[in-house]
């Protein structure tokens, strides 16, 4: 195994994932990246690089079971262990339950707890055994405060990022006494280019900022195989306590 600490993060090529990518690379971590597009993963693992550490790139849809599974190998052949695994790629979309597609919620599905699923089942046994050789291994999935406190126009977004939630919580019970544990981060509204849809009604500079998140991701890493941390709840300022 390598000496250095390894996360795998998926939709690294942007938003969250890139200021979480970009934080593990300055403090010493190896990297494999992962989003769907090519060009903006290379762009983005050339800035890593110049950190001085290792940055593997592995295009993969969150939507494809293959490519979910060929993620996973590659991460294993490129490092043979896991510190962290970093599940951030995810699908939003809004709609009320009258008329929301079912064959939308399925999609949401297959991406936002499906993909998680199968990417926990798959790195599994390098997660042991990498917190076997070195005390801990942690891993951080992206939810939704909608996956906690329930907000109209999110029906299907909402369950998803609850069954994730859930997912995790699960996982802790079976695998923490391993030294694996798992935590979600439900964030409200964050400034990225997924939000640029409600910038009118809620400025950037009121949004929960990435590198808020990727400072959350880091801090969790660095907890002991003893400090288990299910969920955190991230809201803006005001009166936004039960709101994204």
């Amino acid at each position: 195994m390598s000496d250095r600490r390894v996360a795998l993060v998926t939709g690294a090529s942007r938003g969250i994932g890139a200021a979480i990518a970009e934080r593990f690379a300055r403090t010493g971590w190896d990297l494999t990246i992962s989003a769907r597009g090519r060009e903006a993963l290379d762009d983005r693992a050339e800035q890593l690089r110049a950190h001085g550490g290792r940055v593997e790139v592995v295009t993969a849809d969150m939507s494809d079971d293959d490519a979910i599974g060929s993620l996973a190998q590659a991460h294993v052949a490129a490092f043979g262990r896991c510190d962290a695994l970093i599940i951030n790629a995810g699908m939003g979309q809004r709609g009320r339950i009258e008329d929301f597609p079912a064959r939308r919620f399925d999609k949401l599905y297959a991406v936002n707890v499906r993909a998680p699923f199968l990417l926990l089942q798959q790195l599994l046994p390098t997660l042991r055994a990498t917190a076997r050789e070195h005390s801990a291994a942690k891993v951080v999935a992206l939810a939704s405060s909608t996956g906690v406190y329930p907000e109209p126009g999110y029906t299907a977004y909402g369950a998803t990022k609850a069954a994730l939630i859930n997912l995790c919580e699960t996982f802790n019970l079976e695998e923490s006494e391993n030294g694996i544990s798992a935590t979600t981060l439900a964030p409200g509204y964050v400034d990225t280019d997924m939000t640029e849809w409600t910038k009118d009604a809620i400025p950037a500079e009121e949004m929960i900022s990435a590198n808020d998140i990727a400072v959350l991701v880091s801090s969790i890493t660095d907890l002991s195989r003893f400090a288990v941390v299910p969920n955190i709840v991230v809201t803006r300022p005001g009166t936004y306590l039960h709101r994204a």
